[in-house]
């Protein structure tokens, strides 16, 4: 460069001469070109800026300096004792295999026990906040990212948590965790350890741009040194070093666990935990059914309850305490989409892998009448995905959805292309003659014919499957939808098992029809392939109960994980909304209008609601109460 500028100023001395006039010209326009290259270059291969927090799109709402979280209470007083319930037993304290029940509290996603190298925030779509990890570095075409460990993260045994630590979990989650954890961690390529604090994750498809975030906020931290000479795949009631808040005081296996504030506990002081876990004490205790929990709750036996049965919140929350004042009863509002509570057609069974009888099954779900008369017209019914949020398709679809559908015209439902998918309302009476008039219309289309009032296929099999039940409560919704399958011939049988035998039924798919449940967020994902992709629809263990394997859903999901932009998930979630509701590869039934919680006055939350509501880490207890 500085012999082509010595070169310039030579010919720039003769200005009589037109050559020397003309190649004076080419040389700047040399330099300029030179020049930009020069920068081009820089900037591409520009050092990533370290930070402490990533999102999936766009900025975090925290800078680096950030104090606490805005929904917490940072001056919330420290100490007291809580009470909490679950639901049937447990027989392990490993929640990340496929073998036993796991205690409650145990997950990371608690925030309890074991953690991660970054903590979500609840009040952003999807942001994370460091936590294990001191600092994230990560290119802007994500291909991989860094951490740095903070020095001072401990586990609750007094050991260092160290980059050995996390380069162990994410292998034996790979290789002997859950299988959505298997396929999520074998996504990525390789793992560095680029320094005694530091380690870098390489990912194979730089077009998944929700992984690198999965890798901060979802892999828990595990000790190697107590892990590694045990068997992972094996259930364990032996108590593992937490890296969290808490250490467990006590276990009665299938009955409660006790878990006590570490007073060594390292991060105490960090902006991601201030003005959270304030409780010194969390226990849980175990009902065999809700039924029976609700009951012990309004005897005092417990101190909060989520209420998602509005029958109960309706008719049985009548209690001297409640009259008196002593228990709060209260629906919050708050930005989380509401999920997919479906019942769920087995689809690697015939006649369920056919469109016209899902769509004529669905028909024959009456819930105006349910909602009416069983649930107090305490529900919405669910026509989405993602109901509740912004992500539901709003008219027919946009030209960015268009091009992630016009792929697939004639091999989804033409419906796809239209206005948004939602289910025809019957008229509210018991008979719900017009709906099941087109059910009937929808199965002879498919060869069913009636002889001696029993449905049957084209090869003379009557129309019979089981629903198979865990929840009590869902006994008499199950039940009044068998009734109404009676009208059109089909034999539906209810079957009501334990929590045990549903999880083996389940993990085998050896069932015809099942309640399932499917929560989603703001962020779709990577988690939408474990839901519903054709890599897990015939793995053991798996979450794509109905055995969905549709090449159009598959594309749209990649597109969902490798969008860049805010709009562009958008249009992915809808593009996928649109194929997923219009194939009926679920029943969908309803959600809650509002979330309903109740609890003593001895326990005090946060005014503000952020838009994935509280959880009981930010709660604290009263010491008046």
């Amino acid at each position: 460069m500085e012999n082509i500028n010595f070169l310039s100023k030579n010919f720039i001395s003769k200005k009589r001469n037109p050559i020397l006039a003309q190649y004076q010209k080419l040389t700047k326009l040399l330099i300029l070109v030179l020049a930009s290259y020069c920068m081009a270059v820089a900037t591409t291969h520009a050092e990533p800026k370290r930070n402490n927090s990533i999102s999936m799109h766009g900025a975090t709402k925290y800078n680096d300096n950030f104090q606490n979280f805005s929904y917490v209470n940072p001056n919330a007083p420290k100490g007291g004792k809580i009470r909490l319930h679950a639901i049937g037993t447990f027989d392990s304290l490993n929640p990340y295999i496929i073998k036993g029940k796991s205690a409650v509290g145990l997950h990371h996603g608690s925030g309890f026990y074991f953690e991660t190298l970054a903590r979500r925030s609840r009040d952003e779509s999807f942001s994370l906040y460091g936590l294990l990890a001191e600092t994230i570095k990560m290119p802007e075409d994500r291909s991989w990212i860094e951490f740095t460990l903070r020095p001072e993260a401990k586990f609750s045994d007094q050991t260092p948590v160290t980059v050995e630590d996390v380069k162990f979990s994410w292998r034996i989650l790979k290789h002997e965790g859950k299988p959505n954890a298997r396929a999520t961690w074998a996504r990525v390529k390789s793992v560095l350890i680029t320094n005694p604090r530091k380690i870098r994750f390489i990912f194979e498809d730089d077009t998944d741009r929700e992984l690198p975030l999965l890798i901060a906020g979802f892999l828990p931290i595990l000790s190697k040194n107590w892990w590694e000479n045990r068997d992972f795949s094996k259930t364990t009631l032996e108590v593992p070093p937490s890296s969290g808040p808490y250490i467990i005081k006590k276990i009665i296996p299938g009955r409660s666990i006790i878990y006590k504030y570490n007073p060594k506990y390292w991060g105490r002081n960090l902006a991601v935990t201030r003005g959270q876990f304030n409780i010194q004490e969390i226990t849980y205790k175990y009902y065999r059914d809700d039924a029976i929990a609700l009951e012990a709750f309004k005897a005092g036996d417990y101190d909060f309850r989520y209420e998602s049965n509005a029958s109960r919140w309706a008719t049985q929350y009548d209690s001297p305490a409640i009259t008196n004042g002593n228990i709060i009863r209260e629906i919050t509002s708050n930005g989380i989409p509401s999920g997919m509570k479906a019942l769920v057609f087995n689809l690697r069974k015939p006649p369920f892998n056919r469109l016209n009888v899902r769509k004529a099954l669905t028909l024959a779900f009456n819930f105006e009448w349910l909602n009416k008369n069983l649930l107090h017209n305490g529900y919405v019914r669910t026509n989405s995905i993602f109901s509740n949020s912004s992500l539901i398709p709003s008219g027919p679809p946009t030209i960015e959805e268009l091009k992630l559908l016009n792929p697939w015209r004639g091999k989804v439902p033409e419906e796809v292309f239209g206005h948004p998918f939602k289910l025809s309302e019957s008229d509210g009476t018991a008979q719900n003659r017009s709906k099941l008039r087109k059910a009937t219309m929808l199965l002879k289309k498919e060869g069913f014919y009636v002889h001696n009032g029993t449905l049957h296929s084209q090869d003379s099999r009557p129309f019979r499957f089981v629903i198979t039940i865990r929840n009590p409560s869902n006994e008499r919704i199950a039940l009044t939808y068998s009734r109404n399958l009676k009208r059109l011939g089909i034999d539906a049988r209810v079957r009501l098992i334990d929590t045990a035998q549903f999880q083996t039924l389940i993990d085998s798919y050896d069932f015809d029809m099942v309640f399932g449940f499917w929560g989603v967020t703001l962020s779709p994902g990577n988690e939408q392939e474990n839901y519903w992709g054709s890599k897990t629809s015939n793995q053991p263990g798996g979450r794509n109960w109905p055995g969905i394997s549709d090449p159009a859903i598959d594309e749209i999901i990649h597109s969902l994980v490798s969008s860049k932009t805010h709009k562009s998930l958008v249009a992915a979630a809808r593009a996928l909304d649109r194929v997923f509701m219009w194939n009926y590869y679920v029943l969908p039934l309803y959600h809650l209008s509002g979330q309903r919680i109740a609890y003593w006055k001895k326990v005090s939350k946060p005014k503000k609601e952020p838009v994935y509501g509280l959880g009981p880490e930010t709660f604290w207890i009263t010491n008046n109460h």
